[in-house]
């Protein structure tokens, strides 16, 4: 546990923070010079706006970098939960089928019905944490997830287990959301994906190990097991949680030097404001919002975003199918036993786990280099004013390569399969697969949380929405394919699913910018409008509700 009495940052006075939407994290040179060799007049009163923004705007975040470091280690710890869920659980399928007098494919149900809960839960704690907060929606998540967990390790009926699977996915899978808006929480543009890519290591982890782990339990303490080891990892997660990690959300506690109220505060939160009196006079009573999942749907009202979300949808499903047909194809053609199967996740899951993390951090580098091309002076300890920053080329322009190198990954795995070589052979691929299709995935997540600066929960159970819509559509669809066209061709079409529609990228990265300010004006009319409705009600200054800004 890190230590908390050097992380807790000093107390700040109690102030409104200014909107997330334009905090600056970018001081632009008076000598920018981008496309032509001079500067419209309207050009020049963007920069001298942008430039009074820098000298007076608050720091993004408040907390230390030692606390900061405690957030983003908890939150991975909650990222890796959710996959390693589903794929623990992959080993004790034939036990399980034999154990409840079912079919196998029976049991596989039990994995389809996961997967669209995984993709529905997010939708609804999404919203939720943007609006709640972080830490509520976290808890809330987890113990729906704990006491699902109890009811599989006692159950022994098979209707019983398809319903506590469902209720299980709903708990774990609420919170992939969260945890990358936490990142966005904390963390600028131009610190964010080395973040990401750690927090984003535990989703790609989770595959990996998951069905070594499981193949172990069931090997030597039986299935029910498995479920008792997620309900001691979840504990040994939550208790520290609910204890020391404090609330993020923007829209609570601004950059976190607004004391948190009620549910959202922690026992460090204590100990950070204690000697900080506080006024609540006027302040009505915290409020439990009532989530809307169709308000996810709106973000696909945004082209880019619905280019992003759709194209990124294509990745997983490449990444996904691999991971989820590993087991059988290895089975079937080399013989193997459960606990070698899930040894052979290790390639894939390294692999994977090397993307994330490295491809933040070249992330980061490549967000700095841009800038300095451009002009840009980073600056790290303000918000992100990202209107007029190139942000969609400097996160796509690294991962162009990687997408034609894993497609011929992809379909050499698949041929090699096809033709039974050497086990070497196409482990060493799902190596690369995992490193150059899982790698782009990653940074498109963080091109999602980039472009939804104001509800980057919400942003993101779009995403896992579709992903795992449509990816449980392409897991019940990949076997009935291989037994059609066989593995080498079935695999061949999965590679060119991410291949073919890339040049849509190429479009993202001409029109992103644009878009997005186009977006930002409808916004920020919208709020004008607002504003002066909220002006004809006439409420007296001193009745008006006080409330910590946040994007719209």
């Amino acid at each position: 546990m890190a230590p908390l009495a050097e992380s807790l940052p000093p107390a700040a006075k109690p102030h409104e923070p200014e909107d997330h939407c334009h905090d600056s994290e970018c001081d632009i040179h008076d000598d920018i010079d981008i496309d032509s060799g001079h500067t419209s007049d309207n050009d020049h009163h963007e920069l001298e706006n942008t430039l009074s923004r820098v000298s007076s705007g608050p720091p993004y975040s408040v907390f230390s970098k030692g606390m900061i470091r405690w957030i983003v280690a908890m939150n991975t710890v909650a990222a890796f939960i959710s996959p390693i869920t589903a794929n623990i659980y992959f080993p004790a399928i034939p036990t399980l089928s034999h154990d409840l007098g079912v079919s196998a494919s029976q049991i596989n149900l039990t994995l389809t019905t996961y997967m669209i809960f995984q993709g529905l839960a997010p939708t609804i704690f999404g919203e939720f944490g943007d609006i709640a907060g972080r830490r509520p929606t976290f808890i809330i998540a987890f113990i729906i997830y704990l006491g699902a967990n109890v009811g599989l390790a006692l159950q022994r009926n098979y209707a019983a287990l398809l319903v506590l699977r469902m209720l299980q996915s709903g708990g774990s899978s609420g919170t992939i959301a969260l945890v990358y808006a936490v990142v966005a929480d904390i963390a600028p543009s131009s610190e964010r994906g080395k973040y990401m890519g750690i927090v984003g290591s535990g989703i790609t982890i989770g595959p990996a190990v998951g069905p070594v782990i499981g193949g172990l339990l069931n090997a030597y303490l039986d299935w029910p097991w498995i479920f008792w080891f997620l309900i001691i990892l979840t504990s040994a997660w939550l208790v520290p949680y609910i204890l020391t990690v404090p609330e993020t959300a923007r829209k609570v506690v601004g950059n976190g030097s607004v004391p948190p109220q009620g549910w959202n505060r922690t026992l460090v939160d204590y100990l950070r404001f204690r000697n900080q009196h506080v006024s609540r006079e006027g302040q009505p009573k915290q409020k439990i919002p009532i989530p809307n999942p169709l308000n996810t749907l709106k973000v696909f009202r945004n082209k880019n975003m619905a280019m992003i979300l759709l194209y990124n949808a294509t990745l997983y499903i490449g990444f996904n199918t691999v991971t989820a047909t590993l087991a059988t194809q290895f089975k079937a053609i080399y013989g193997y036993d459960d606990l070698t199967l899930g040894l052979l996740y290790l390639p894939i899951g390294g692999a994977t786990t090397i993307a994330s993390i490295g491809g933040g951090f070249i992330a980061d580098w490549n967000f700095r280099r841009i800038a300095k091309k451009i002009g840009v002076k980073i600056d790290r300890k303000r918000g992100a004013d990202m209107a007029n920053f190139p942000v969609e080329k400097a996160r796509i322009q690294i991962i162009a390569p990687l997408i034609f190198i894993g497609a011929a990954a992809l379909i050499g795995y698949g041929w090699a399969l096809e033709r039974q070589v050497s086990v070497a052979v196409p482990l060493v691929l799902s190596f690369f697969i995992g490193l150059c299709v899982t790698w782009p995935f990653q940074i498109m997540n963080l091109l999602i949380v980039d472009s939804n600066p104001g509800a980057p929960a919400t942003a993101t159970a779009a995403n896992n929405l579709v992903r795992c819509l449509l990816g449980a559509g392409a897991t019940a669809a990949i076997q009935p394919l291989i037994s059609a066209v066989g593995r080498g061709w079935a695999y061949t079409l999965l590679a060119l699913l991410f291949t073919l529609p890339s040049p849509v990228l190429w479009v993202i990265v001409k029109n992103g910018p644009r878009w997005r300010r186009e977006r930002l004006e409808r916004l920020e009319e919208e709020e004008k409008r607002r504003a002066e409705d909220s002006e004809k009600l006439e409420v007296p200054l001193g009745d008006a509700e006080p409330r910590v800004s946040g994007c719209h």
